[in-house]
């Protein structure tokens, strides 16, 4: 196929995450044609990760109609350390045992026979939602992705901004010197307290010590391998007093992490989305912003607090624009 036959047709994209990977077809408007879902794999490392991506774009090849090989590209937004020039993805502690450098541009290309661009998963989320979604009326904005980890994307006038390729790590903005050790391996970040991996580590130590939990029940009750966002959110509309009890520590660290980045940078508005940040919605939202006024160097301005209009798919639908 020439590269002006290829331009032309649908694209794909696919968020990876640490629990699910989300794929989508869409066509030049970005209008989705077919989707498919399915759970990240917890172990074999990239190669295995990577021939899941593929499985799942074809599953949403199939829901289209259409043969990933035929699509004019394909982007996938990956957590981890990204050279998008080079294509590889690494440091990704999500993920199973996908620390070295891994070149998953031309795997991935390689198993759908399509071109692939990757990007950080947050950055192409927040990208999406600013040309897409809540943020089409911002000049900047602040994405606050709340799953498996804690993400961050900056848009600041109207671009996005990646510093040198690392930038909007906010679940590594320290909220407590010392504090709980995250899953990167240092202490105090806020997603040692707010994301969902850490969360649940908590609620299990918690539950072996004898605090009382229907987070694990409700998990296995709805064939659950992990204490994903929904299994959380019904927790707490049963008033299970645990899980009231780490989600309020973690938007205590969210206020407190957030608030900091907001000081820095004052960005009209702050998206709030990812797994966690979209299933619980806007009441959650109201939580946050309330945990965030009393760190706000400028108060009586906050900034607008909108929940990801794009849902389940905005990283996904991100991602598909990395491949126009």
């Amino acid at each position: 196929m020439s590269p002006s036959r290829r331009g032309a047709g649908p694209r794909g994209g696919i968020d990876l995450g640490g629990t699910k990977i989300q794929a989508v077809i869409v066509d030049g408007r970005n209008k989705v044609l077919g989707e498919a879902r399915r759970p990240t794999p917890t172990s074999g490392g990239p190669e295995a990760v990577c021939a899941e991506l593929a499985d799942t774009l074809a599953d949403a090849g199939a829901s289209a109609g259409i043969d990933p090989s035929t699509l004019s590209g394909v982007g996938v937004g990956s957590p981890g350390a990204i050279d998008a020039d080079a294509g590889t993805v690494a440091q990704a502690r999500n993920l199973p045992d996908w620390i070295d450098p891994f070149p998953l541009a031309d795997r991935l290309s390689e198993a759908v026979a399509a071109p692939v661009q990757v990007d950080n998963d947050v950055s192409v989320a927040t990208a999406a939602e600013f040309e897409l979604g809540v943020g089409k009326e911002y000049s900047s904005l602040l994405g606050v992705f709340w799953g498996t980890g804690v993400g961050g994307g900056i848009v600041l006038n109207d671009e996005p901004w990646t510093g040198r390729g690392a930038a909007g790590e906010i679940g590594h903005m320290v909220v407590k010197i010392g504090g709980r050790r995250c899953p990167c391996g240092r202490r105090g970040c806020m997603e040692a307290y707010a994301g969902r991996g850490a969360m649940e580590a908590r609620a299990r130590k918690l539950h072996k010590q004898g605090h009382k939990t229907e987070l694990l029940k409700i998990m296995r009750k709805r064939g659950r391998e992990r204490l994903t966002s929904g299994v959380w959110a019904r927790a707490l509309e049963q008033g299970d007093d645990l899980a009231n009890e780490i989600v309020a520590e973690a938007i205590e660290a969210l206020g407190a992490g957030v608030a900091s980045a907001v000081n820095l940078l004052d960005v009209e508005a702050v998206v709030i989305g990812g797994g966690l940040g979209v299933r619980l919605g806007k009441p959650y939202a109201r939580k946050i912003a309330a945990a965030m006024q009393p760190h706000l160097f400028v108060d009586d301005r906050p900034p607008a607090i909108e929940v990801a209009a794009l849902g389940d798919l905005g990283g996904a639908i991100g991602a598909a624009l990395l491949a126009r």
